[in-house]
């Protein structure tokens, strides 16, 4: 795309294509049409209320909150129990290997990665190691053209032609989202997925994602890898971190796929058929958590995901401040897809159906605010057992204070229990310590989601930057020699 014209072109359609062609489906605006004079004239009958009649206000914002904590209990449990008897759609080396590769359709992995000089190497290792015919594989690695040590350090150590440079025109928003947009205009695959800068891949994972295309229905719009970390025994946190993963895309995400539920996409490994990406308007640029919103826009336009049983590895965020801004974008990520999908609830409604509307409500908005309004129960918990005083104990009449204990109480250990199914299904006894001190990473959890809601108030669409490579690979790093590198502008 040499044409400046062209560039330019492609770059006011990766910030503005969504909004300007589904402009109900943009985060750019935070609060669109009903939703502003609603949650105002929700806070305000709030604040009247507890003016008027503040015990009896107390109670019923406890007892929403508490119905909320019961109904994700019960739905996180569901989907457990769903994902242990639905496990992800596994495809063998031998079925893998056994698609002609004159059958192969054309495939772009896209890699956006922004001041990341550190792992390039590492990357192109990887991309050079997937098991994909060459002249159907083309690999973008999407770098902000004013990003001169990332681009340098590409150069330096590019070692297949099958590689090539996008350099994206510095503008704002500066999103992941926004560079996968423009990367599309020079993408030739017929299925799309992302890797982000320190990810490994399983070797055959795009053969896998093919032969699983071939066996299911039509309306499967994208199929999710497995995320896991490499780095689980770097320290507490890293090893809290890959037990949830575990969870997550091991048994919650395939629950929500047997239930045909809308799945919140990982950030990466995540194969798109291109049509389909085309249709729905490709990425939010406005959104911090565009997977996500991808996702529940695939739902939303009748589209499934599904979940195959192949592993893409990362690396673990082992710093608690750089975990803390990396959890608090996605809380605020999942907020913003939320406040967009919610905007014509009776359409999303009739689409989805009443179990998946639900799912969508407890998954998307019930997780950041539970998770916040965890701060608030833990320091009512710690204040009556310290004095009992009489206040606590006045907005906890039995019919909210039983639901309440049982959240307090089997929530909790429900939720350990599910950590430890986990580690025994995957056979990962070395995470036991991890997964029997989690509270403490709940706490940490609480934090983020804090930061998060304030940040969706104040600067919704900021991403807020993970810094990677702290931490070696788990074969040292990849090693590359210097070679020609094609770049687009």
């Amino acid at each position: 795309m040499d044409n400046p014209a062209d560039r330019e072109y492609a770059l006011n359609r990766a910030i503005e294509g969504l909004r300007e062609d589904h402009p109900t489906e943009s985060a750019s605006i935070p609060l669109w049409g009903w939703q502003k004079p609603v949650l105002i004239a929700l806070l305000l009958i709030t604040i009247g209320c507890a003016i008027w009649q503040p015990t009896a206000t107390a109670v019923t914002v406890m007892g929403l909150c508490t119905l909320g904590y019961v109904l994700t209990m019960f739905d996180r449990v569901l989907m457990f129990k769903e994902g242990l008897a639905c496990p992800p759609i596994t495809i063998t080396d031998a079925q893998a290997r056994a698609l002609p590769d004159d059958q192969l359709p054309r495939y772009t992995v896209l890699v956006p990665a922004y001041n990341e000089p550190e792992v390039v190497a590492d990357l192109l290792g990887a991309m050079a190691a997937l098991e994909y015919p060459s002249d159907k594989l083309q690999v973008l690695l999407l770098l902000e053209a004013d990003d001169d040590v990332t681009i340098n350090a590409a150069k330096a150590c590019a070692q297949s032609d099958m590689i090539t440079i996008v350099l994206v025109p510095p503008a704002d928003p500066r999103t992941k989202p926004k560079a996968c947009n423009y990367g599309l205009f020079f993408a030739t695959g017929d299925i799309v997925t992302i890797y982000d800068a320190e990810d490994l891949p399983d070797p055959l994972q795009l053969r896998r994602v093919v032969a699983a295309f071939h066996q299911l229905p039509d309306n499967i719009a994208c199929v999710q890898a497995k995320l896991a970390y490499h780095n689980g025994h770097q320290n507490l946190l890293t090893g809290w971190f890959t037990a949830e993963y575990a969870l997550w895309f091991g048994y919650l995400l395939p629950g929500m796929m047997n239930s045909s539920s809308p799945i919140p996409l990982g950030g990466t490994s995540n194969h798109l058929r291109r049509d389909v990406l085309d249709q729905i308007g490709s990425w939010d640029p406005f959104n911090v958590t565009e997977d996500a919103d991808l996702g529940l826009r695939i739902a939303s336009t009748g589209y499934q995901t599904a979940v195959v049983d192949s592993t893409t590895l990362e690396e673990a965020n082992s710093d608690p401040i750089n975990w803390v801004r990396q959890r608090s974008r996605w809380y605020k990520g999942y907020l913003q897809t939320w406040l967009v999908h919610i905007r014509r609830p009776v359409r999303l409604f009739r689409t989805l159906g009443l179990r998946s509307f639900l799912r969508f409500n407890l998954v998307l908005a019930g997780t950041p605010i539970i998770a916040v309004l965890n701060l608030m129960f833990w320091l009512i918990t710690v204040l009556w057992f310290l004095g009992q005083p009489a206040a606590v104990g006045a907005v906890f009449p039995p019919y909210v204070y039983f639901p309440a204990l049982v959240c307090l109480i089997l929530g909790n250990i429900a939720t350990m229990y599910m950590n430890l199914i986990t580690l025994r299904e995957d056979d990962r006894s070395d995470l036991l310590v991890a997964a029997l001190t989690v509270p403490a990473f709940w706490v940490m959890m609480s934090v983020a989601a804090t930061k998060g809601v304030y940040q969706l108030i104040r600067n919704p669409s900021y991403w807020e930057k993970t810094f990677h490579g702290l931490t070696e690979r788990p074969d040292g790093g990849a090693e590359s020699e210097p070679a020609d590198l094609a770049t687009a502008t």
